[in-house]
């Protein structure tokens, strides 16, 4: 018998005997396998979820249980809350939080349907409060639904999309929503007739010809073959936890310490290149430090080791974040002035690095040549007396002089302090999840969607919060589709 690998197929001629057969096979449970498996159910199609652990989760069920949705004229939190959110707008902003990586097929896809998609996950029996809650948030910690999560309302992209909250949240007490999400869609799913095998990992693809028609397992131990009639579906996360793949694709990743994730081990990406596609964007990553907790600490001023600001503090605090470990030196400071200052969180591990009643003193504490950081924070003040930065072109009201002494310097390190992150890059898929070779050719009988592949949330400076479960459940939806119909 074949070498069983997961960097090449097996032959399907060599399979000693089939002991699973059905129509599709979703690799993974998390939300991506699970919207998945349901729409591949609705199509009529016999479906076998297989999931490494003992139960459904996967990275998903880490989150906080935040879907971006918007256009259309608006869902009815949106609407109800007075902003009223053009599809055009919408499908603008999902390219501009892509960047140079955006798919713009993919952003326009869901920029038409994300109006349906909320109402599709409405009728899986996910529940939503309707309610908007302003302010800056990482999660809310009520039931509300609707936060602004990305960098919608701060320039530049206030300029090219007109701004709208679009992060939605299942309607949950507290942090954590992705766990009840996922509850809700495997609910929906097990109703549908998917049946669930768990602690079975995936080993290898099954290849006939050039179709891939099946997977093999292990399932106590042992190899167990499954036959897909119609196809395969890979649901099973980045490969934040693969030190292997991180150094040989993502190497800047090693400046942090906090890699956040389920086991995710690239392994879907993997098997994907084995049948001959294709992964792209592979150096991208998201990363943050909550220095938005306190609420308060919004108003600050970042600069870097030379004391130069380099973003409009107004962005999403992850954007905010990549942009800082962009910068020399290993650390960047936030700056406050006694008006602005809390304490902060234990868990972000930011110290305070510099105090002083005027920030020439600070600069001093920070070691820093004599009127560096001191000129910043005047042309800082001076124009932000006037409610203007010529520079990044921040704006009030979270454009605010920082001039009430005393004054501080908190230091986010980028080793010692609390930045968490993910991969971004994976599988180049279409809009309907097919797996895409380096041609743009389908890999027959080979689909993909979620943190494995490359989609909505393609670049690390543009993430928003909401973007990968959106990706997930929606692009999820359209490879189960993909492949029942194969």
């Amino acid at each position: 018998m074949a070498e069983i690998s997961q960097h090449r197929p097996f032959p399907a001629a060599e399979v000693p005997g089939w002991d699973f057969e059905t129509d599709v096979a979703v690799i993974g449970f998390g939300a991506t396998g699970a919207c998945a498996a349901i729409e591949a159910a609705d199509a009529g199609a016999r479906v076998l979820l297989f999931e490494r652990n003992s139960g459904s989760g996967g990275a998903s069920g880490l989150s906080g249980g935040e879907i971006y949705i918007g256009g259309c004229g608006g869902t009815d939190a949106q609407r109800a809350a007075g902003f009223e959110d053009s599809t055009e707008d919408f499908t603008a902003y999902l390219k501009l939080a892509g960047g140079p990586c955006a798919d713009e097929a993919k952003c326009e896809v869901y920029g038409r349907e994300a109006l349906n998609h909320y109402a599709w996950l409405k009728a899986q029996g996910v529940p939503y409060r309707g309610n908007y809650l302003p302010g800056k948030h990482i999660e809310p910690t009520d039931d509300s639904t609707l936060i602004w999560s990305g960098s919608e309302a701060a320039a530049p992209f206030c300029d090219l999309a007109k701004p709208a909250p679009r992060g939605h949240v299942i309607q949950h007490m507290g942090w954590g929503g992705g766990r009840p999400l996922v509850d809700v869609l495997e609910a929906s799913a097990r109703a549908k007739g998917v049946e669930v095998i768990t602690d079975a990992r995936a080993m290898a693809l099954i290849r006939d010809g050039e179709r891939i028609v099946g997977v093999v397992v292990r399932i106590d131990n042992q190899p167990r073959f499954v036959k897909a009639a119609r196809g395969v579906v890979l649901a099973t996360g980045g490969f934040v936890f693969n030190e292997a793949m991180r150094r040989k694709y993502c190497p800047e990743t090693f400046k942090l310490n906090d890699p956040i994730g389920d086991k995710d081990d690239g392994l879907g990406i993997e098997l994907g290149l084995s049948a001959g596609g294709d992964a792209i964007h592979m150096e991208q990553f998201f990363t943050t430090c909550p220095w938005t907790m306190p609420e308060s600490h919004a108003y600050g001023v970042f600069v870097n080791t030379k004391g130069q600001r380099f973003i409009n503090e107004d962005c999403y605090h992850g954007r905010v974040s990549r942009c800082a470990v962009d910068q020399p030196g290993g650390k960047v400071y936030l700056l406050l002035d006694n008006a602005h200052f809390v304490q902060p969180m234990d868990f972000a591990r930011m110290s305070i690095a510099g105090t002083g009643d005027s920030w020439e003193e600070v600069e001093a504490e920070l070691e820093m040549p004599a009127g560096t950081l001191s000129a910043t924070m005047a042309v800082y003040n001076e124009h932000a007396r006037e409610g203007r930065d010529p520079l990044f072109d921040k704006r009030p009201p979270i454009l605010t002089p920082l001039d009430q002494g005393p004054f501080v310097a908190l230091e986010l390190d980028f080793h010692a302090s609390y930045f968490s992150f993910f991969t971004l890059g994976g599988l180049k898929t279409s809009t309907d999840g097919e797996v895409l070779d380096r041609s743009g050719a389908p890999v027959p009988g080979l689909y993909a969607a979620g943190r494995c592949t490359s989609g909505l949330p393609a670049w690390g400076h543009g993430y928003s919060s909401g973007l990968s479960l959106a990706d997930c459940t929606f692009f999820g939806r359209q490879a189960g589709r993909k492949a029942a119909s194969a």
